[in-house]
């Protein structure tokens, strides 16, 4: 391969669940068996990754099963590497605000998980830095690109709901607590010392898919808990789970938009999807999960009228009307993936940047402080 017609990636924390299955095998490998990225001008550039990261082992076996060619344990080496211009960071949080600066310095374009850091002062600086080095920079977004909020956004791109009054979101799921069951989340999740939290997890997501599909977030209230303190790790030794594992949250948004989210993973599911969303406006309204979206137009809306001392006769799952498959989604790692590659090489149009990842950290400190001082906070414009 000449170097015109390839760009080499360092890939770094993809021996994890997320960065191995998502990131690695069904983003960078599957580009790859396609022949590369597909630029404005017809022409495909090979993707060429070096996967790096601590244990020799997992490393040297997740490149055989994939007829990866390049590993390595010594980041700095591959950061040193001119033949090599985009860095991937998907391993721990707490490093990668130092991570992204270290690949900064070394001239690469980065390209990051969320959340982009631990701290919104953190993640001003890797914004800041990456700026003024003048180098591409992005963090991932994937609920944008899921098949459900896809066919939410061009609902509200055509006009369907009218005005939005509201939105009610609902995340999460029974988390095991390691006892009876094997907890199907990693133990770290729920202690603070490691970053653990749903408030911290969840919140950036909540930032991005908001800002994106119904108006700038202004405000927030909070309250965060921590149901279940006492869990089982994964080798079954009893510990106190001290981080919050539900988040109970109102935003306020740019227009007036109210939005409630619960995120838990102390919650039994009776819904479409293990998160929804249900969107309320004066001409329509639209449930959507992961894939599906369901609509109800102002014209097909039943007349309920509340009567306590009957049996409610009418089924009102019957009349919403399923949204159908009009189109092939593709993978929204791969999709967002494709998409950095091209700002990098033909400086195509990307908008989820580092900037963008700093604004999801925000939001999560700020929900933290809203818990801690039981009030609402405003959101501040980041600065810079």
């Amino acid at each position: 391969m000449s170097h015109s017609e390839r760009i080499g990636i360092v890939m770094h924390g993809v021996t994890g669940r997320m960065g191995m299955n998502q990131h690695l095998i069904r983003s960078i490998l599957a580009i790859r068996d396609e022949g590369g990225v597909t630029l404005s001008d017809g022409r495909k550039v090979q993707v060429d990754p070096i996967i790096v990261g601590r244990n020799a082992g997992k490393l040297a076996a997740l490149a055989e099963a994939h007829g990866i060619e390049r590993w390595t344990t010594d980041l700095d080496a591959a950061l040193g590497d001119p033949g090599d211009s985009v860095f991937f960071d998907a391993a721990s949080t707490q490093l990668r605000a130092g991570l992204l600066r270290q690949a900064v310095e070394a001239g690469k374009h980065v390209y990051c998980e969320k959340p982009v850091a631990e701290t919104l002062d953190e993640a001003v600086s890797a914004w800041q830095s990456a700026e003024a080095a003048g180098v591409k920079h992005g963090v991932v977004q994937d609920k944008l690109f899921l098949p459900g909020l896809l066919k939410l956004k061009s609902l509200v791109d055509s006009g369907f709901f009218g005005r939005i009054l509201s939105v009610r979101g609902e995340f999460g799921y029974w988390v095991f607590e390691g006892e009876d069951e094997p907890p199907q989340r990693p133990s770290w999740n729920y202690r603070k010392a490691e970053g653990g939290g749903i408030t911290l997890d969840m919140l950036p997501h909540w930032r991005y898919v908001l800002d994106n599909l119904f108006g700038e977030v202004e405000s927030l209230s909070c309250l965060g808990a921590t149901h279940i303190p006492e869990r089982a790790d994964e080798q079954g030794a009893r510990y106190q789970a001290d981080a919050d594992d539900a988040a109970y949250a109102t935003f306020q948004l740019a227009g007036g938009i109210v939005v409630q989210i619960n995120s838990s993973w102390t919650t039994r599911v009776r819904r479409d999807d293990l998160v929804t969303f249900h969107v309320d406006g004066t001409r329509g309204s639209a449930v959507a999960g992961l894939f599906d979206c369901w609509i109800q137009p102002r014209q097909v809306t039943p007349r309920p009228v509340w009567n306590p001392d009957e049996r409610q006769t009418m089924n009102f799952f019957a009349d919403w009307q399923r949204m159908p498959d009009n189109r092939v989604y593709e993978n929204g790692f791969k999709h967002q993936w494709e998409m950095f590659l091209r700002h990098v090489l033909e400086d195509a149009p990307f908008a989820h940047d580092l900037k963008e990842g700093a604004k999801g950290v925000q939001l999560a400190e700020l929900g933290l402080q809203s818990w801690r001082e039981r009030r609402w906070v405003d959101i501040p414009a980041i600065g810079g």
